[in-house]
C-alpha cells in the first residue's frame, strides 16, 4: 500500500485515493475474515499452506510500487533515513521483549510478540504518514530500506531476543524471508522498470490486492488457532496495543531527541509503530506455532485502527516551520 505522490502539491492521485480507502476498510475486512475463520475454522484450515505464497504476493505488489528514485533519499538525506531504520530495528524489538516480560506472556506468545517487533516496517505506514502530514517520501524510503534489511536483521534479532523463550531456526527464517520478501520485491522492481505503463495503470488496484492477501493470511492464522483465541485473546490484545502505542510514542521521542523537524518526527513515529505484521504472523506460524502467530494477526488489525486515529490527531496539530535546508530537501 505504498504511495508516492501523495505528498505533492497537486493532491492525491488515483493510487493514493485507492490506498486511503483500502487502509480505511482494511480493519473491517480483517475483522470480518477473522470472525468467520473463528466460527468456521475447519473451512479455512487448508489456507495454512498458502500463507507464504500470499506474503510473496504482497511483497511483489510492494515492489511494483517502488522505483529507483525512492531510494534517492539514502544519498541525499542519509541522516533521517539512518535514524529511522535504527529506530525501527531497535525500539520495536526491545519493546516486544519488554512487553512480554511485563505481561509475563507464555513462551509461544512472547516469541510471537518479539517477532512482530523484529519485522520491517509495514507498507500501510506510507499512507498513514501522508494523512498525518509527515514526510511521505522519507516514509517510503524507510519502509523500503527496512524491508531490504529484513533477511539479515529480522532473524538475527529474533534469535537473540526470542531465543530465550523458544528455539529459533535463524538460518531457515533468513531463507524464508529471502524467498517471500526480497525476491518478490526485486521482481516487482524489475517488472516496474520493464513495463512502466502497464504497472502505472494497475497501481490503483494494488492496495486492494494487498488487503485481500493480508486478510487471507489472518484468516489462515485464526483458523489454525481458533481454540486458543478464547484463552489468550485479551492477553494478546493487551500486548499488541502496548507494543504499538509505545512504538509510536518512543519513535516520536527518539526523532525529537535527535533534533529532527516535526515532519520527520511524525514519520519516524508511524514507521516505528506500524510493522509488517502479516510477515510476522506467517513466520511465526512456520517457525513457532499457531499461538505465536496470533500477535501478528491481531497487530494487522490494530495498527491500522491506531494509525488512522494517530493520523487524525496529528493532522489537527500545526506543523512548526522547518529550517530552509530541510524544507528544500523535502521539496526535491
Amino acid at each position: 500500500m505504498t504511495t508516492h505522490t501523495a505528498g505533492t502539491t497537486s493532491g492525491p492521485n488515483a493510487e493514493d485515493r485507492s490506498a486511503r480507502v483500502a487502509v480505511t476498510l482494511f480493519p473491517l475486512l480483517i475483522l470480518a475474515g477473522a470472525g468467520i475463520a473463528f466460527l468456521r475454522p475447519g473451512t479455512f484450515t487448508p489456507l495454512g499452506d498458502a500463507i507464504n505464497p500470499l506474503l510473496g504476493v504482497i511483497m511483489f505488489g510492494m515492489g511494483l510500487t517502488l522505483t529507483l528514485p525512492d531510494f534517492r533519499l539514502v544519498v541525499t538525506r542519509p541522516v533521517p533515513v539512518l535514524l529511522g531504520v535504527v529506530a525501527q530495528y531497535s525500539i520495536m524489538p526491545l519493546l516486544g521483549l519488554g512487553v512480554s516480560w511485563v505481561l509475563q506472556l507464555p513462551p509461544e506468545l512472547a516469541a510471537g510478540v518479539i517477532l512482530v517487533g523484529c519485522a520491517p516496517g509495514g507498507t500501510a505506514s506510507n499512507v498513514v504518514t501522508y494523512l498525518a502530514k509527515g514526510d511521505t517520501a522519507l516514509s517510503v524510503t524507510m519502509t523500503s530500506v527496512s524491508t531490504l534489511l529484513a533477511p539479515l536483521l529480522t532473524p538475527v534479532l529474533t534469535l537473540w531476543l526470542a531465543g530465550q523463550y523458544m528455539p529459533v531456526d535463524g538460518v531457515g527464517m533468513a531463507k524464508s524471508i529471502l524467498q517471500i520478501v526480497l525476491v518478490p520485491v526485486a521482481l516487482g522492481l524489475v517488472v516496474r522498470a520493464l513495463l512502466p505503463r502497464v504497472v502505472t495503470r494497475a497501481l490503483p488496484v494494488l492496495p486492494w490486492i494487498s488487503v485481500i492477501a493480508i486478510t487471507l493470511v489472518v484468516v489462515a492464522v485464526v483458523s489454525r488457532s481458533a481454540d486458543k483465541i478464547v484463552e489468550a485473546g485479551l492477553l494478546v490484545l493487551a500486548a499488541v496495543v502496548l507494543h504499538n502505542c509505545l512504538g509510536y510514542a518512543i519513535g516520536y521521542g527518539f526523532a525529537a531527541v535527535t533534533k529532527q523537524p516535526e515532519r520527520v518526527r511524525r514519520t519516524v513515529a508511524v514507521e516505528v509503530g506500524m510493522q509488517n505484521s502479516g510477515l510476522a504472523a506467517g513466520l511465526a506460524a512456520t517457525y513457532f506455532g499457531p499461538l505465536a502467530a496470533l500477535p501478528g494477526a491481531v497487530f494487522s488489525v490494530w495498527h491500522n485502527v491506531s494509525g488512522a486515529i494517530l493520523a487524525a490527531v496529528l493532522r489537527r496539530r500545526p506543523l512548526a516551520p522547518e529550517p530552509a535546508r530541510a524544507t528544500e530537501a523535502v521539496a526535491s
